[in-house]
């Protein structure tokens, strides 16, 4: 599998936020949080769930529900632009933040439409403190078994998703390389204009 499907992969499964309930309530999976793997397992089957009812907006609203409930997404926004944060305004990390979780969603989903016959299958768990490590395959029929190893953090008494690594490729390294590209040739401005208009 190319570097660049695999980085879509991960990103898309990382675009998941509002409390909109848009699928029937016997359809609707239920977060597990009483352990890192029974958290990352039904998290997953949220998501792909979401994908296999073939409606698109749907699937998007209810990543956009899973990010502001089970993601740290204001975590996962300032590690990308750590590097620029000292010399950004109050102003631009504000239109960043706004920006940041529809910019994922509308850049990434449509691109994991064609993992929605997969299936995560959990493997193990290295545990450290309240950070664990959550090592999955992605399974799809006719294809090989995709590593996914998901960084989750207890964060007031929840379990939330900070990181997630793909077949070798590291969601947060990968999109923070990706902003500071974008910073050297643009600037801060260049950056926020282009996520506003990924996220409209």
């Amino acid at each position: 599998m190319r570097a660049s499907i695999r980085t879509a992969f991960a990103a898309a499964i990382m675009s998941a936020g509002a409390v909109v309930p848009l699928l029937p309530a016997t359809a609707q999976v239920r977060i597990d949080n009483s352990d890192p793997a029974r958290f990352v397992d039904t998290l997953s089957d949220a998501g792909l769930g979401a994908l296999r009812t073939g409606n698109r907006t749907a699937a998007r609203a209810q990543f956009r529900t899973l990010l502001a409930q089970h993601f740290n997404i204001d975590q996962i926004g300032d590690r990308l632009i750590r590097a620029h944060i000292a010399r950004i305004t109050p102003q631009q990390r504000a239109a960043y933040k706004a920006a940041f979780p529809s910019f994922l969603i509308n850049t990434y989903a449509d691109r994991l439409q064609q993992y929605a016959r997969a299936d995560v299958k959990v493997i193990r768990v290295a545990p450290a403190g309240n950070t664990a490590q959550v090592m999955t395959q992605v399974i799809q029929p006719g294809a090989s078994p995709i590593n996914a190893t998901w960084t989750v953090d207890r964060t007031s008494g929840s379990w939330k998703v900070s990181n997630l690594t793909v077949a070798g490729i590291n969601l947060g390294i990968t999109q923070a390389n990706d902003f500071n590209s974008v910073i050297q040739r643009q600037g801060f401005d260049g950056l926020i204009k282009l996520m506003q208009s990924r996220a409209g």
